[in-house]
């Protein structure tokens, strides 16, 4: 396939698009975890969330299923909508369109009213906007998690990788045990940047796959 292809050149050609200093990073990572015997997307993901945490343990930790990431990023490629749970995962997301809900008023409010927690109340509000599709991007609230599969939200992807003791293990169990796609981790690491890693190599990759955009035509 055309994109197997375009995927394997972009990850024989280092699988990043970042600068300088993030290039040595990848070559330092490399130099000390052989990843090879990931597949590409795969491989990407893992790489991104060891070098945002310098933790190599990510390497076994990390669950993540080949035909769910390719197909997130042909979602991505295509426009799809994304999904933050708190403004810290928000923050690591640039150079893409991002919904979240966490702070405004109206996530308060909903959340009183309806007697469930703010995390709850932000994902309903960010599916009422995003709607079906969405790559939902959790870094922090395993409340939202919950929520995400309660909801029945019709993820193209859920990227679950909250931090913490309280539950979050459980809930990332729960994730993958719900059958939605989904990126997540075994154990009670996690954190914003980290999902937000993991979400950066998905949109490398379906920047990749756009190929560069194409040149202005004067007037």
């Amino acid at each position: 396939m055309v994109w197997n292809r375009e995927i394997s050149r972009w990850r024989r050609e280092g699988g990043t698009v970042t600068g300088a200093p993030e290039e040595e990073s990848y070559r330092i990572l490399r130099s000390r975890i052989d990843l090879s015997r990931l597949e590409p997307l795969s491989r990407a993901v893992t790489e991104h969330v060891i070098a945002a945490s310098a933790d190599f343990d990510y390497a076994t930790d990390l669950v993540c299923r080949e035909p769910v990431l390719a197909a997130a990023v042909a979602g991505l490629a295509d426009g799809a909508a994304v999904v933050a749970d708190t403004a810290m995962v928000a923050a690591g997301i640039t150079g893409y369109p991002v919904v979240c809900k966490s702070e405004e008023m109206l996530t308060a409010r909903l959340a009183r009213t309806a007697a469930i927690s703010k995390p709850a109340a932000a994902v309903r509000l960010a599916f009422g906007q995003a709607g079906p599709g969405a790559i939902w991007v959790v870094g922090c609230e395993p409340a939202a998690l919950h929520e995400i599969m309660a909801r029945n939200v019709e993820p193209s992807l859920v990227i679950g990788l909250p931090v913490g003791f309280a539950g979050v293990a459980e809930a990332k169990d729960a994730l993958r045990a719900s059958g939605l796609p989904a990126v997540t981790n075994v154990s009670e690491k996690g954190g914003a940047v980290v999902a937000a890693a993991a979400f950066c190599a998905l949109a490398e990759a379906a920047a990749a796959l756009a190929g560069p955009a194409p040149a202005a035509t004067p007037d």
